[in-house]
């Protein structure tokens, strides 16, 4: 996948975080501090802007798509999501094309630089529940259809799990019964760029 479509493809996961704001708010609204769907709206709305302009790698665009949501989304998420794309931006140095080995890779490097910024692990009710499944999934060739799967049944069991990291930790049992926003906003962007990709 080349410049011209991963263009397209961000168009389409922007457009996807910015339809869902509301809902992104109210999972936060339950075990946060409600404001989880305006950040990721407005880094996204960045993005979205920024598509415009010409990107001399797949580095180079991978970078601005990390320097927005750091600089754009508060909260913990802007660093999380900036520690992830800034990752795979780095991951994908001198490569012109985003083939699927390339993509594993690049979304592996992306996973362990959120764990390592977060300090979570699965079972901690972050995006980390999703994002860390995926990678394995992705390591393991499953179809992308299976992969976006996988990453809508870890999303959902967050629901079931009591928070161990972040905002929602500070509820304690209460968090129970709540989809995590981070997960699900995870989620959004996977179903949208994997159900986008040819394997």
């Amino acid at each position: 996948m080349n410049i011209d479509k991963l263009k397209v493809l961000f168009t389409e996961i922007s457009d996807e975080i910015i339809a869902n704001e509301e809902y992104l708010t109210d999972l936060d609204r339950s075990i946060g501090d409600a404001d989880h769907g305006y950040n990721m709206a407005k880094g996204f709305k960045a993005i979205k802007t920024d598509l415009d302009k010409e990107y001399s790698s797949l580095k180079d665009f991978f970078n601005k798509i990390a320097m927005n949501l750091l600089s754009k989304v508060g909260g913990a998420s802007g660093p999380l999501y900036g520690s992830f794309f800034m990752s795979f931006a780095k991951a994908l140095d001198g490569k012109e094309d985003l083939s699927r080995d390339e993509l594993n890779k690049a979304f592996d490097e992306g996973v362990a630089a959120v764990k390592k910024r977060g300090k979570a692990q699965v079972g901690d009710k972050t995006m980390v529940d999703v994002l860390e499944p995926v990678s394995n999934a992705l390591k393991e060739d499953k179809s992308l259809d299976e992969v976006v799967k996988i990453a809508e049944e870890k999303m959902t069991y967050t629901k079931e799990i009591k928070a161990l990291k972040g905002r929602a930790s500070y509820v304690g049992e209460r968090s129970i019964g709540h989809i995590d926003p981070g997960a699900y906003s995870s989620y959004l962007i996977i179903k949208k760029a994997f159900g986008g990709c040819d394997d």
